[in-house]
């Protein structure tokens, strides 16, 4: 039996498919740019002889519909599946679950319309989400179906750290609230954290570091979620690629009175044309470290800032985890990025996080220790795997029906 994890985003298709008992990955793809002019299409599987191989296809996906009938057709052409009776369940990454949903959940009619419910809260991602739900139920009906919500992580957030100081009313009536993102990723890497020092997860203070394209941070205290810098939406917080993170708010009544932009306008320069594009043409952490090492200015500039806010929220978790015993770094960036690693963590010698450069240069398959031999406070850089997280916990749900 199999489980298959499917992640909708809003132009692309992200599909894992593993083996059980021990849920090996036995074919993993990825459909890009869905609705644009032609689609990348991309399978990766084992052969009956256990070798890799790859299909690669370009062709024109005008939605999410085709795009699930195209995986199909590619797990089947692989052999990975023979067909959809071998499914177990299909778990389903769903981005946001608001104040409904606290852990992975049966889908259901009524699960459906509360997650359609949520869409103003995730305009871009959780109608995407519903449509790789509901094209997935047509092909296999008879298969339990499961969300995971990105959202339920930080559920355990405590009141005081969840509200904002505005009118009570707009949490009343508009459930206007910190939900906080990632927390597939944030759960995930705390508990490969704490299996890798030999530690219980409930006796540890960590601070964790999702950073890619979008990124976050999050303090966990005894495996609970108890501040995350995403809020409302996944704009709070880090600097992120095209996302500005934390400012003044008053900024954009500022912009509004001054040149006349519209709430769409404002929308779209502070999701998409903000971040480090924004300060310096360009979202790729790995192009902006080279422009950065060539002397540019404005490249320079982006990664001191965005380090530099990362500093700020692991000073702020330290006091409010009352102390942290683990920072982890995960994500594209967080994996890859030595120099982010390094300058996040510059100058914080006295909370007891001493990172080492020579093996914070060093690479290798999982995880990866990067403190100093004095360093008090673990530096961990911990391979996330949400997909796999998300088949996890699918399992887990089916196995209680």
């Amino acid at each position: 039996m199999k489980i298959l994890v499917l992640n909708s985003g809003s132009s692309s298709l992200k599909f894992q498919l593993f083996e059980l008992p021990d849920l090996t990955v036995i074919a993993s793809g990825l459909i890009e740019r869905i609705g644009g002019e032609y689609s990348s299409v991309r399978l990766t599987f084992c052969d009956s002889a256990g070798a890799e191989q790859v299909i690669k296809k370009n062709m024109v996906v005008p939605e999410h519909r085709p795009a699930i009938a195209i995986m199909s057709e590619l797990l089947l052409e692989s052999g990975a599946m023979a067909n959809v009776q071998e499914l177990a369940g299909i778990g389903h990454r769903v981005v946001h679950g608001g104040e409904f949903f606290h852990e992975p959940t049966l889908i259901d009619r009524a699960v459906m319309e509360a997650i359609e419910e949520l869409v103003p809260l995730a305009p871009l991602h959780n109608p995407a989400n519903l449509i790789g739900i509901r094209v997935a139920m047509e092909h296999a009906p008879t298969v339990p179906q499961v969300a995971v919500f990105d959202t339920a992580f930080h559920q355990s957030i405590p009141e005081h750290g969840y509200l904002y100081a505005l009118p009570y009313t707009l949490y009343e009536q508009h459930k206007v609230r910190r939900y906080g993102f990632h927390g597939t990723s944030h759960d995930y890497v705390a508990k490969q954290a704490a299996e890798h020092l030999g530690m219980v997860l409930g006796e540890l203070n960590i601070i964790s570091l999702h950073l890619g394209n979008g990124a976050s941070a999050a303090a966990i205290q005894g495996g609970q979620c108890i501040d995350t810098s995403m809020g409302l939406t996944p704009l709070e917080g880090l600097i992120m690629g095209t996302r500005s993170g934390d400012l003044d708010p008053a900024i954009l009544f500022y912009l509004a009175r001054e040149t006349g932009m519209t709430i769409d306008e404002l929308d779209d320069m502070l999701n998409k044309k903000s971040g480090l594009k924004g300060i310096c043409g360009e979202n790729d952490m790995r192009t902006i470290t080279e422009l950065a090492e060539q002397g540019n200015h404005q490249a320079r500039l982006a990664l001191t800032m965005f380090c530099y806010r990362l500093k700020k929220y692991i000073g702020a978790y330290i006091a409010a985890l009352g102390g942290v015993d683990c920072i982890v770094f995960t994500g594209g960036i967080g994996e890859n990025s030595a120099i982010v690693r390094q300058l996040s963590c510059q100058g914080l010698e006295r909370l007891g996080i001493g990172l080492d450069v020579e093996n914070n240069a060093f690479r290798q398959e999982g995880i990866l220790e990067v403190q100093g031999a004095d360093s008090p406070v673990k530096i961990l850089v911990v391979p996330t795997d949400e997909e796999l997280e998300i088949a996890t916990q699918t399992l887990q749900v089916i196995q209680n029906l």
